[in-house]
């Protein structure tokens, strides 16, 4: 599959005027994305800002006793690199793709181009950014107060959302890496709900069977993250 192929589903791109989809389209670089891929490491310096259109990447932090979790997850509705609108030039946290799908890059020297000529560019940038706050006080919220089995369920909603298919690469140990759980929490998490069926799961790929019954498990947090995405 090539760039010409895959699709522009991300919702920054596509809520700018014409004549700025216009003018990024000539300068997208467009592929697909791999389950471990990382495309940034925590303070590395920025090349180009990401535009995901499928799939999942997590922004994590790496504690020095090598445990990590994801501080916040972005996916068609985002970009990676609003530190750059807001004054910043490295990365703040490891980018690591957990659900593949495809994305476009975009140099930053085109980025400045685009800020500078489009006024709607940094406005959409900056309405993302906000919403993404939301996403980070939510998760830390979650992460305190709700169940595995909440925060699983919230997980896999919002990849399901992302992906907009119902059956997705996502192996157990990078959800449980993801979220700060145990692998064995996170198998017996799933097992409960491929028991009840909701989720099918085999040889890292998922498989959303009962979206209302996977909704019903998870905790507030899911529905106030996704009202942030509807910027």
């Amino acid at each position: 599959m090539t760039g010409d192929d895959l699709e522009i589903r991300n919702r920054v791109l596509l809520s700018l005027r014409p004549a700025a989809q216009e003018f990024l389209s000539s300068r997208l670089i467009t592929r697909q994305t791999f389950a471990g891929q990382v495309l940034y490491e925590d303070g590395a310096p920025f090349t180009h800002a990401v535009f995901p259109h499928s799939g999942v990447l997590s922004l994590m932090a790496h504690m020095e006793d090598g445990r990590g979790v994801e501080k916040a997850s972005i996916g068609p509705e985002g970009f990676l690199g609003f530190a750059l609108i807001m004054g910043g030039s490295k990365a703040i946290s490891t980018s690591t793709i957990q659900v593949p799908g495809y994305a476009s890059w975009l140099a930053l020297s085109d980025l400045h181009e685009a800020l500078a000529e489009f006024e709607c560019v940094r406005q959409v940038m900056l309405r993302y950014a906000a919403s993404l706050i939301t996403q980070l006080m939510e998760s830390v919220a979650c992460n305190s107060l709700h169940s595995a089995e909440q925060r699983v369920s919230r997980w896999l909603l919002q990849a399901h959302d992302r992906v907009a298919v119902d059956r997705f690469r996502l192996t157990q140990q990078a959800l449980s890496e993801a979220l700060g759980l145990r692998r064995a929490t996170v198998s017996e998490v799933w097992s409960e709900l491929q028991k009840a069926g909701i989720l099918n799961y085999s040889r890292g790929t998922v498989t959303v069977a009962d979206r209302s019954a996977l909704e019903e498990r998870a905790c507030e947090c899911y529905a106030r993250i996704r009202r942030a995405w509807l910027y």
